[in-house]
C-alpha cells in the first residue's frame, strides 16, 4: 500500500508543478484556481511523500517521488507544448523511468 501512496503523491507532484506554472502565466498576476490547485497538490504530495517514508527507506522514497514527478511534468509539459519532445529529451526520460522501477524491484 506504500507503495501506491508514494505513486499517487508523485503523481501530485506533477500536478501541483503543472498548477505553478499556470499560476503566475498571465503578466505576473497570481491566479486564484490555479493557486488553490498547487496549495491542495503541494499539501497531499508531500503528506503523501511522508506516509510512504514510515514503510519505504527515505533514500528509495524520495528518489522514486521526484522520478514519477519529473517524468509525469515533463510528459506534461510536452503533450501542452511547453517543451519540445526530442529524441534525447525521451530518451533521458526513459532512463529516470527505468531507474524509478529499478529502486521498486531491488527495495
Amino acid at each position: 500500500m506504500s507503495w501506491v501512496i508514494l505513486l499517487v503523491a508523485g503523481a501530485l507532484e506533477a500536478v501541483w508543478a503543472a498548477a505553478l506554472h499556470r499560476t503566475f502565466q498571465r503578466r505576473g498576476r497570481a491566479r486564484i484556481l490555479p493557486a488553490v490547485v498547487f496549495l491542495a497538490s503541494v499539501s497531499a504530495s508531500t503528506a503523501g511523500l511522508a506516509i510512504a517514508m514510515q514503510s519505504i527507506p527515505t533514500g528509495t522514497a524520495y528518489a522514486v517521488w521526484v522520478g514519477v514527478g519529473v517524468v509525469l511534468t515533463s510528459a506534461y509539459a510536452m503533450v501542452t507544448r511547453v517543451e519540445r519532445p526530442t529524441a534525447a529529451r525521451l530518451m533521458l526520460l526513459a532512463g529516470i523511468g527505468a531507474c524509478v522501477v529499478g529502486l521498486k524491484v531491488l527495495a
